[in-house]
């Protein structure tokens, strides 16, 4: 393993340990202490209460299938697939399905620029001209910013989203997305937080060129192997579908909620070049799960200063919820959620109980519907009662089941019935 493990590995190796799978040709005496892991079922009480929730969510946004874990270490866990394939004629959703997790793949391109720093490799304080030189105006602009969601890039994928749902096929290259973005620049690097799939891009391109390694190697490299992550990867930029088992991924047109959801289009088979290193990789719900956990921990052990210097998501809203170092802080707990094409994630985790929900949902018309869900398992999960022999602890979350309840019912796209 690569010399990053001293810093970096230690957490991902206890964390991995504490989930009970084996990472050979590690080791560490500096493990992060987690808590013991329960590999109980949930009780049926919990359980249900995911099910609703998951169930609520997938009508509301116009998923025909959710794939759900829950990890609540003094508790036991839960791992389910929900729902059809597709909305009519599908099969049952099974929970070793793979996925695309959209956004969660900001936190593994961050995870291989702080590697590749670790490295000596390069910095994190290296301007991202000096790798990719094509961009003009960006000198005050360092690969942490891009990181950080910081740069005052602008956001690109709204205005492509027209050309990706009519070629989802179509190979891309990072820069000419990343161009949008570009063009929407505002504000002074490190001022504030602003979502930026366009930093992402061109983060990836940053890495490919001061490495001479494709992100999907390099993602590999320092986040798939050293965490374990069977799963996981980067695909190439042909379109495929997000491997052999895999749910379907679709999205609504203003159309088809008009219609009443039932005929989304289903965009499985789609470029990853449309996602890259801003939301391309692939995965499933065991994997996800695990690499929420893993980068929790991380956060909480910080030599690197990568988590530190965290800024608020939105300064007139909520002060538990922000950003940095390619991730969300919400109240306690650190996670990702966005989308891309067909799918939308949600992962969370809290680095002191080690409590962990990860959820996908099959459609991406709407991606708030998979973050409020997160979050709402979240609040279930840390009511879970204690297994015997275990100890439930208290995780004060600055919010109620019941509160994204009420989210996702009060700004469903789709009719909810009698609800």
């Amino acid at each position: 393993m690569r010399g990053r493990a001293t810093r970096r590995g230690a957490a991902a190796i206890a964390v991995v340990a504490a989930l009970g799978i084996a990472l050979a040709g590690c080791g560490s005496d500096d493990r992060v202490e987690v808590p013991e892991h329960s590999t109980a079922d949930l009780p049926a009480e919990t359980t249900d209460q995911v099910d609703a929730a998951v169930d609520l969510a997938m009508r509301a946004s116009g998923a025909s299938g959710a794939i759900v874990g829950v990890w609540a270490p003094w508790g036991g866990e839960y791992v389910a697939g929900l729902g059809s394939t597709a909305h009519e004629g599908g099969s049952d959703v099974t929970p070793d399905m793979s996925f695309r997790i959209g956004d969660v793949t900001r936190a593994m391109t961050c995870d291989v620029l702080y590697g590749l720093d670790d490295d000596g490799r390069l910095s994190a304080d290296d301007p991202v001209t000096k790798y990719v030189t094509t961009v003009s105006g960006l000198e005050d602009v360092t690969l942490q910013d891009l990181c950080d969601s910081t740069s005052g890039l602008g956001e690109s994928g709204s205005d492509l989203l027209v050309n990706w749902v009519r070629t989802p096929e179509r190979a891309w290259d990072a820069r000419e997305i990343a161009a949008v973005g570009l063009n929407k620049r505002s504000g002074e690097p490190g001022e504030a937080y602003r979502d930026s799939d366009a930093g992402y891009m061109l983060l990836g391109e940053a890495l490919r060129h001061a490495t001479g390694e494709e992100p999907r190697d390099l993602i590999r490299e320092y986040v798939a192997e050293p965490y374990g992550l069977g799963s996981t990867y980067l695909p190439a930029s042909g379109a495929s579908t997000p491997g052999d088992d895999y749910l379907p991924g679709y999205r609504s047109s203003t159309k088809n909620v008009e219609d009443g959801c039932t005929a989304p289009a289903d965009f499985s088979a789609a470029s990853s070049s449309i996602g890259y290193t801003d939301s391309g990789v692939v995965s499933t719900i065991s994997d996800l799960g695990r690499y929420g956990q893993i980068l929790a921990l991380e956060s909480a052990d910080d030599g690197q200063g990568r988590f530190d210097h965290s800024l608020p998501v939105d300064p007139d809203a909520a002060t538990w919820l922000t950003y940095g170092g390619g991730a969300f802080q919400a109240g306690p707990l650190v996670g990702q959620a966005g989308s891309t094409l067909g799918y939308s994630t949600s992962v969370w985790s809290d680095p002191t109980t080690g409590m962990t929900v990860a959820v996908v949902l099959n459609n991406s018309h709407d991606d708030r519907f998979a973050t409020w869900l997160g979050r709402q398992l979240a609040a279930i999960a840390s009511r879970t009662p204690a297994a015997d022999g275990q100890q439930q602890p208290e995780i004060g979350l600055p919010w109620s089941a019941d509160h994204y309840d009420s989210l996702v019912t009060d700004n469903a796209i789709c009719d909810l019935g009698d609800e």
